[in-house]
């Protein structure tokens, strides 16, 4: 299986225990967040009502081996301004923190799991809910 970037609400969900989310990362040889989804992620937990308990989660998912924080780069804003361009072109647009996290995935070559349908906009972008979304 191709690594994994995770968008925020695929974390969250798995954090609850959905069980299609929890296989999909249970098979995962590696698994990525971008500084984005990393950002959405505090931003809800400093609004919670249990932010502590979130951030000391979320920090021991970070120190496990498979799991990396993906940087957001010059060549990832390169990739954002082809998917904009591409999406603007098609009378497609979408939001652009899911730009954010497609470019990463594209970047860096990694299958996307999110519950997001507006990924499905993105051309060559691998994306799925499920672990038969990502199997050969």
């Amino acid at each position: 299986m191709r690594p994994l970037l995770i968008d925020t609400n695929v974390y969250v969900g798995f954090m609850r225990g959905d069980q299609a989310l929890v296989q999909v990362m249970r098979y995962a040889e590696r698994i990525y967040l971008n500084s984005i989804v990393l950002g959405e992620l505090l931003a809800g937990f400093t609004v919670g009502s249990r932010e502590a308990q979130n951030r000391a989660e979320l920090s021991q998912f970070l120190n496990s081996p498979r799991v990396d924080v993906l940087p957001i780069s010059a060549e990832t804003a390169g990739c954002y301004a082809l998917i904009y361009a591409a999406l603007r072109t098609k009378g497609k647009p979408i939001p652009a923190d899911v730009l954010w996290i497609a470019a990463s995935a594209l970047e860096y070559g990694t299958g996307l799991v999110s519950l997001d349908a507006h990924f499905g906009q993105v051309d060559g972008l691998h994306c799925g809910q499920r672990l038969e979304d990502f199997l050969p």
